[in-house]
């Protein structure tokens, strides 16, 4: 009854979805690779929030190269977690980080290199403040002027991001798309490290124009949807496969080949109405 399955066609049908479901199972691990790795960084989002901060170089390995270069990135594990640093900001390189937006405005994120005892430096993510009022969400902001003399900085470690473009002078301050932190570095007098740290809090206090930048957790749940559908579609695929194999074996057989059809006219005619 089933013969037919080995013939070139449906040998190549069974190849097809084989191969189609395999893909999917596949394309369901990533998603779930995908999930475990968003759950782990929500979880040191959270273990950070509460965590006493350790030193910056127990996150940060100081940067051996000249001035430009980059340190090591942070390790994964040790992303989201809290540390503090004591240095001078030097706000002749101030970075302004345009595009950031917080409560639905568009405005600058902006980073001081703090420059640490041993002549290297860290990127300080001082907060957010929005472009000037008529400006326009480019305009560039008057940015609160950073303390002077020696700061204690106390935050969370977060790596570099990518695609950062052009990085430009403009007014004595530089501006970028993104926290590039290699292409940034090679605008500043001195090594920087690997990761820069976005601020929980300063001694002395920082300047109240700035508001915090938000911390958001990744949509990791997203992924463990994605996860299901994929490994659904699969077992789809294949129960599909059975269906179409079962419905071509009876369609063979001629178990779902058209009924007998009935005679009408041999039936016996119902009989009508008393009396007529």
């Amino acid at each position: 009854m089933y013969r037919f399955l080995l013939t070139p066609r449906w040998l190549g049908y069974l190849a097809l979805t084989l191969a189609a479901a395999a893909v999917m199972v596949f394309l369901g691990d990533w998603q779930l690779d995908r999930y475990h790795a968003r759950t782990a960084v929500n979880e040191r989002i959270d273990a950070g929030a509460t965590m006493t901060p350790a030193p910056l170089r127990d996150a940060l390995p100081a940067p051996t190269g000249a001035a430009g270069s980059v340190g090591p990135a942070p390790a994964d594990r040790l992303t989201w977690s809290r540390v503090t640093a004591t240095g001078r900001y030097d706000s002749g390189n101030d970075v302004l980080i345009r595009g950031r937006t917080v409560d639905s405005t568009v405005g600058f994120e902006v980073l001081t290199p703090l420059v640490l005892a041993d002549g290297s430096a860290v990127l300080v993510d001082r907060g957010w403040i929005p472009p000037v009022p008529g400006g326009g969400a480019t305009a560039q902001p008057s940015v609160p002027a950073a303390p002077t003399g020696e700061v204690t900085v106390t935050g969370r470690v977060v790596g570099g991001e990518s695609g950062g473009g052009a990085v430009a002078r403009r007014d004595g301050k530089l501006e970028a798309r993104r926290i590039d932190i290699a292409r940034l570095a090679k605008q500043l007098p001195y090594p920087v490290t690997g990761g820069y740290v976005l601020l929980d809090g300063q001694t002395p206090a920082a300047d109240p124009a700035f508001r915090a930048v938000p911390i958001g957790h990744t949509n990791n749940w997203q992924n463990f949807g994605y996860v299901w559908q994929w490994w659904i579609f699969a077992v789809m695929s294949l129960v599909g496969y059975g269906w179409v194999a079962r419905r071509e074996a009876r369609r063979r057989a001629g178990l779902d080949g058209p009924g007998v059809p009935v005679d009408r006219a041999a039936e016996p005619a119902a009989a009508g109405p008393a009396g007529s």
